[in-house]
């Protein structure tokens, strides 16, 4: 992950913990921003999911971003195309809603559990 500057008040720590994390929800499964900023947080002792959201803008390239949702199980608007369709193409469960949402209850991740695929 390497090389982070800081930015915009994003210390390096904080951000390689973000992308340590985010690389570590496996296919089929989901987080979000608030569940990714308080396992950053304890590993570091700051952060919030808009900082999440703002590590995964601009170095969230090289981990799967598309697997990190709002707490509704929204796919970031930015991108709502793109992740939908990984997501899709990971056999993550969605919802009915239009745009469809992650189901959180089946495919939520959180650190620390197993990283098996949710079953479908």
């Amino acid at each position: 992950m390497g090389d982070h500057r800081r930015v915009r008040d994003v210390a390096e720590d904080y951000v390689e913990a973000v992308l340590d994390l985010v690389a570590q929800i496996p296919p089929g499964r989901a987080s979000t921003y608030g569940v990714i900023a308080e396992a950053a947080r304890e590993r570091t002792g700051r952060g919030s999911a808009r900082t999440v959201g703002r590590v995964m803008a601009l170095y969230g390239s090289d981990v799967p971003w598309w697997r990190v949702v709002t707490a509704s199980g929204a796919a970031a608007e930015r991108v709502a195309g793109r992740a939908l369709e990984a997501l899709r193409a990971e056999g993550v469960p969605l919802t009915a809603h239009d745009p469809p949402r992650v189901d959180l209850r089946e495919a939520g991740w959180e650190p620390g559990e197993e990283t098996e695929p949710a079953q479908m």
